[in-house]
């Protein structure tokens, strides 16, 4: 059982100034030492500012560097006058271990100095298995894990990210968390953060203060026993017991209110930094759109990321223009949830590859849609380097794609593979899900029966003697149900089960020129329990932390012992917060939360879903009353679609 950094470590012994020299000496002793070091190119740094925050990413310097909301946080931050902002990431488990023997805390990368020197402390919550990375990034900074045992003399500790929709499950260990997009937000919480401080007032009525900012969630205002609101009237049902409270009236309950940044089309980021060692995503990246309006049913990030915006082919061509300069990548990716979605996206790729033709500088797109990816595309994507491609056809029949509303064909997927493989491609990836609502074994089969002819129509698209270079993977994930969704009230399917339906697949005659790959189920089981928790899996969560469970996102780390004996400990069964169904008149344990997406929308898919029925792109039809679009939003949309 882990022990508490915070039980060996006191306050007096967290140093105010540089630990570099106390750090240095550990540098030799560790793989990629190149992770701690500060001084990258484009970096920035204000050592004299008043007012001091610093952000983490939970997991290693490679995975958090390409992390884009840390990258933009640091920048924004950066530019208030009289503020400064560095980064932090957890450390590998050998600089972690020589740390906690050392009795040094966790450090920030610009200035070395311990995290709780801070005024405030930013952690991203990007997903489900980074929980217990972020208990470990609070105990390694010699900080008390829960808000609660935390009073002034700690930063304040804040969470935001997409792992925020529900944020149950970790509520307890953060002071606040920030719902939606922080790019006003976060100047916003800053300014009265600094206000409070100088008039000297307790947590209890900083936190009560700071909860008045749109689009944050101050946790200690809801209460964790009897799930209601400690704010008097209007009070609802919140938290770990709202599946049991079916007389509570939805409509009455305050909520908090996702925030929406609608300058995204007239501002980029413009600070890019340049890591010393290879990163996972080792590129220049930029944002060119940001929600999407396709409606797929399992997608979080499509609910939970409207109302569409895009920004003009000229500030992209200007920003990639810029970026390389300042960087020299040799690689530029176009990210989004749905690049081809752009409206402008091939005149966008026209200009790059005009403007860095021979130069060795390649333009890629993170993903395709199948229904957007035609001949032209794939010779304006193809650049010098082919690495690859990747498509999501995601379920095996039509049925099936017409449940999850994923509003493409076989046709689709076939004229995009011929596509590619005629323009010079010889490699791609299809993305497939193994449980989903109403799946049955025909579907299974029927993801087979679909990358066959995918991968013969690949071979015929080229010249005989280069038909032994064609390769395709197939890459199955487990359906995990998703909070803020129209599956949101589903449960999982039993293990058991989707182990059976992936032995199904792989003996379901797939063609030996296709790779098949499969998320282990027992990861997705773990992640489905924590997707939809309330607060009761807090205590899971330091269960498993203290059973050592870190860094449960790489597979070579995840132990499925270590969260089943935190389940125990917690009197919890993985199991059933898994496989569990909330009947649909029940307050969920997130409901506090408005993502913007009507709870009746999402019902109204869940049921359109169960009969079959599409529902199309509100981009290219009539509105389909989500509920994000309304008034000035709307308006600030369609100008931002139209150049």
């Amino acid at each position: 059982m882990k022990e508490s950094l915070t039980t060996v470590m006191t306050m007096a012994t967290i140093e105010t100034e540089s630990l570099w020299p106390q750090i240095e000496p550990l540098l030799a002793r560790v793989e990629r030492p190149s992770r701690y070091i500060d001084h990258e190119f484009n970096r920035l740094s204000k050592p004299d500012a008043l007012y001091q925050a610093v952000y983490v990413y939970p997991d290693t310097y490679e995975i958090g560097q390409s992390n884009q909301a840390i990258a933009l946080l640091y920048e924004i931050t950066n530019r208030i006058t009289e503020v400064s902002a560095e980064r932090a990431y957890l450390p590998w488990l050998d600089m972690i271990a020589l740390l906690r023997e050392a009795q040094i805390p966790l450090f920030s990368l610009e200035s070395c100095r311990a995290l709780s020197d801070f005024d405030l402390l930013g952690i991203t919550i990007p997903h489900e298995l980074a929980v217990t990375n972020i208990l470990e990034v609070l105990d390694l900074a010699g900080l008390p894990l829960r808000s609660s045992q935390r009073d002034l003399r700690f930063p304040l500790v804040i969470g935001g990210g997409p792992g925020c929709f529900n944020p149950e499950p970790l509520a307890p260990f953060f002071d606040l968390i920030a719902i939606g997009e922080s790019e006003e937000l976060i100047g916003e919480l800053i300014a009265e953060h600094r206000r409070l401080m100088a008039a000297g007032v307790g947590k209890a009525q900083m936190l009560d203060e700071l909860a008045a900012i749109e689009g944050v969630y101050v946790p200690s205002l809801y209460d964790q026993n009897d799930a209601s609101l400690v704010l008097g009237e209007g009070a609802g049902s919140v938290g770990s017991n709202a599946s049991s409270r079916a007389d509570a009236d939805i409509n009455q309950r305050p909520k908090v209110r996702r925030r929406v940044y609608m300058g995204f089309s007239q501002n980029l980021p413009d600070c890019n930094l340049v890591p010393f060692t290879e990163v996972t995503h080792d590129r220049l990246t930029i944002e060119v759109l940001r929600g999407c309006s396709r409606g797929c049913r399992f997608c979080q990030a499509g609910m939970t990321y409207r109302p569409v915006r895009e920004r003009s082919s000229d500030a992209i061509v200007a920003a990639v223009t810029s970026g390389i300069a300042q960087t020299g990548f040799d690689e530029v990716s176009l990210v989004s949830l749905s690049t081809t979605d752009h409206s402008h996206i091939e005149s966008i790729l026209r200009r790059l590859n005009e403007r860095y033709r021979n130069t060795g500088v390649s333009i890629s797109l993170p993903s395709q849609r199948l229904d957007a990816f035609g001949v032209q595309m794939a010779k304006l994507v193809s650049g010098e380097k082919k690495s690859g491609l990747t498509f999501a056809p995601e379920a095996g029949s039509q049925r099936l794609r017409d449940v999850i509303n994923k509003n493409v064909s076989e046709d689709d997927l076939f004229s995009s593979v011929k596509a590619a493989y005629s323009a010079g491609w010889r490699r791609s990836k299809l993305y497939f899900m193994i449980g989903l609502p109403s799946e049955t074994d025909a579907d299974i089969q029927a993801i087979a029966d679909l990358v066959n002819q995918a991968y013969n129509l690949a071979k015929d698209s080229v010249a005989d003697n280069q038909r032994s270079q064609v390769r395709m993977t197939v890459s199955v994930a487990v359906f995990v149900p998703k909070a803020q969704t129209p599956f949101q009230w589903q449960g999982q399917l039993p293990l058991e089960e989707i182990q059976r339906r992936i032995e199904l697949l792989r003996q379901a005659g797939l063609h030996k020129g296709v790779d098949l790959n499969w998320h282990d189920p027992r990861v997705s089981q773990v992640e489905a329990a924590l997707s939809r928790a309330g607060r009761e899996a807090a205590q899971l969560i330091e269960a498993a932390w203290r059973h050592g469970a870190l860094f449960a996102a790489w597979s070579e780390r995840f132990d499925y012992q270590q969260w089943q004996a935190a389940a125990v400990d917690a009197g919890l069964d993985l199991a059933e917060l898994a496989e569990r169904s909330y009947p649909h008149e029940t307050l969920l344990p997130w409901e506090h939360i408005d993502s913007g997406v009507t709870r009746e929308y999402l019902l109204q898919e869940l049921e359109r879903a169960r009969e079959g029925l599409t529902t199309p792109d509100c981009s290219f039809t009539s509105c389909q009353d989500c509920g994000v679009c309304e008034g000035s939003i709307q308006l600030d949309v369609e100008v931002s679609r139209h150049e």
